[in-house]
């Protein structure tokens, strides 16, 4: 085109019109009388309507700050050689950069896009300032490059945001965006610095498969629905949070190469498989965390965070997504290598302990909660009775409602306190540990509650561990089960002293009965001296007898008798012969008291001290 045909097109535009441009080489000038020409004195600004760049070349600067596109605008597979800017600019209908080459700064800052903007694998090699712009349509920026700083904070997505396999060669600043639609970083690379701090999730996020070389920082984050971090590489990060995030953090399969703290306060958190290379502390809030094949190099500490997270500016995190008390509950470690495992304050009362490696070394600090039995009384036939309380592990609770063909409750209804709790799988006996299984847990953990000179707390381990053995029909034989359900009934395996006690004074009280009517003589049986004198007289030799001692036939149930009764039974209790005169029947009475009372007296004393030992 000549230069008196440029300038009589130019002359010949008006504001808002349509222009197609595709395959345009524009200098910096000729850009300029492009837009001068289409500038709208009523708005102040270039107004341009539908305009197509397909395949522009911009040699120079090319400057579209506060441009109006009231039209479609196509910039598809447009080069700009030098600095493009778009700042302030306003973009009415959809948007297409797709296939764009940067080769110098790219400024949008402060530009708002009505309707969708497509920029997918466009190309920065200059910094993106993306800084402040609003994007009231859905984006897309799935497979650009940025190859030097990329600038997005404080910008407002107000519907879904895709950044798929997009690559971050520098810093990715994030801070302070808001994302009111799904935000998507699939297979993401961040090569530099990626800083989400402040950031907020009104819908989904997800980080699957984003690798994260540098820090990843999300001081202050808040997801008001899920966040997903499925396979994600945290390979330098040492901080990670505190975020916030109402639904559940998925970081499943994800791998933390460094020394990090972790600080989240989630509906719920899924490590499942994920891999950590080092040392870790995990602080939670609110949240169920689930260890389930978890890979650990390294010691992993798990701990409930006793207040609200503070950034690192020491503002308080608000913790108003999530509801309810801040209680940290851990639902498996299945699979999961305990030696390298420290647990501190958390709920284990709905944890699966099933699988994992080396549960005798796990570290339990601080207060621990474990599940308790059916609460209240129940009938077994015409008796009534009821669980003794204890500490018990989630697996019995499984096998004893599988045992006993209870329902599970109604889908997202609490499970009753009265009833034992439901696994996931009920009521697949295949799915379901077996008692052997659970004592090997009992047993397992009872040992790391000792080695944390922690008796008390291992004495429910204890009994446990012998409830599953007496109710093992396959590895268990029948004279050991006999042995511990006596064992179990006089004194509940030695750790139950009331029980112990009660039996000690039913047999006393017994002993007293039967010594009274049948032990206790009538009187003392008197010595009687016989003998014959020779009738021409010399030695005389006496025969000495001794009557038997007889029950009298009457007056039995005496206080005199009473009182003698209860003197040799307080002797047997201690080991000790009362010196009384007894009936034959009496004397194996006495026999048997003195072997029964002395057993349940030490059973008591040893329930007493497994309370109270240290």
């Amino acid at each position: 085109m000549s230069d008196a045909d440029r300038d009589t097109y130019l002359a010949g535009l008006t504001p808002g019109v349509g222009i197609d441009h595709r395959g345009t080489p524009f200098t910096g000038d000729l850009l300029n009388r492009l837009l001068i020409a289409l500038h709208d004195p009523a708005i102040r600004r270039p107004h341009l309507g539908e305009a197509v760049f397909r395949g522009a070349q911009f040699s120079g600067a090319a400057d579209f700050g506060r441009a109006q596109f009231s039209g479609a605008a196509d910039f598809s597979e447009a080069q700009f050689s030098g600095i493009a800017r778009f700042r302030g600019s306003q973009f009415s209908r959809d948007v297409r950069f797709v296939g764009v080459r940067f080769s110098e700064d790219a400024v949008f800052r402060g530009a708002q896009f009505s309707s969708p903007a497509d920029f997918g694998g466009a190309q920065f090699s200059g910094i993106a300032r993306f800084d402040g712009v609003r994007f009231f349509g859905a984006v897309n920026f799935a497979g650009a490059q940025f190859s030097s700083a990329a600038r997005f904070d404080s910008v407002r997505f107000s519907e879904s945001a895709g950044f798929f396999w997009v690559q971050f060669s520098s810093r990715a600043d994030f801070g302070g965006a808001r994302f009111f639609g799904e935000a998507g970083f699939l297979t993401t690379r961040f090569s530099g610095e990626a800083v989400f701090r402040g950031a907020q999730f009104s819908e989904a996020a997800v980080f699957d498969e984003a690798q994260f070389s540098s820090a990843a920082v999300f001081d202050g984050v808040r997801f008001s629905g899920d966040a997903r971090f499925v396979g994600a590489q945290f390979l330098v990060t040492s901080w990670w949070g505190p975020v916030v995030c109402a639904g559940v953090l998925d970081l499943s399969g994800a791998v933390f190469g460094a020394p990090v703290t972790l600080e989240i306060a989630a509906r719920e958190v899924r490590c499942a498989r994920t891999r950590w290379e080092s040392t870790a502390t995990v602080r939670v809030r609110h949240a169920s965390v689930d260890l389930g094949y978890a890979v650990l190099a390294l010691p992993v500490a798990v701990a409930a965070h006793p207040a609200p997270f503070t950034t690192t500016a020491g503002g308080v995190v608000a913790e108003d997504l999530l509801a309810g008390p801040a209680t940290v509950r851990l639902a498996s470690v299945e699979g999961v290598d305990a030696a390298l495992l420290v647990l501190s304050d958390t709920d284990l009362s709905a944890c699966l302990f099933s699988g994992a490696f080396h549960l005798d070394q796990i570290r339990l600090e601080g207060r621990m909660l474990f599940a308790s039995p059916p609460a209240g009384w129940r009938r077994q036939g015409l008796r009534p009775v009821r669980w003794t309380r204890r500490r018990t592990l989630a697996e019995e609770h499984h096998w004893r409602a599988q045992a006993a063909s209870q329902p599970a409750p109604p889908a997202g209804q609490a499970p009753s306190p009265r009833r034992w709790r439901t696994g996931a799988h009920h009521p697949d006996p295949a799915h379901t540990p077996d008692p052997a299984d659970v004592a090997a847990l009992y047993r397992q953990l009872r040992k790391a509650f000792e080695d944390g000179k922690n008796e008390p707390g291992a004495a429910d381990f204890y009994y446990g561990e012998c409830e599953m053995r007496r109710h093992d029909h396959n590895g268990s034989p029948t004279t050991e089960r006999l042995l511990l359900w006596a064992y179990w009934l006089l004194s509940g395996y030695g750790l139950r002293a009331t029980r112990a006690l009660g039996w000690l004074v039913t047999t006393m009280l017994v002993t007293i009965v039967l010594l009274m009517g049948f032990g206790l003589p009538v009187s003392s049986p008197k010595q009687e001296a016989t003998g014959t004198v020779p009738p021409g007289g010399g030695k005389v030799t006496f025969t000495i007898d001794k009557q038997a001692p007889k029950n009298p036939a009457v007056n039995r149930f005496t206080s005199q008798r009473f009182d003698k009764a209860l003197n040799i039974t307080l002797n047997s209790v201690v080991f000790r012969s009362s010196g009384q005169d007894l009936t034959t029947a009496g004397t194996y009475i006495e026999m048997t008291s003195r072997l029964l009372e002395p057993a349940l007296l030490a059973l008591a004393v040893l329930a007493v001290r497994g309370r109270i030992k240290r």
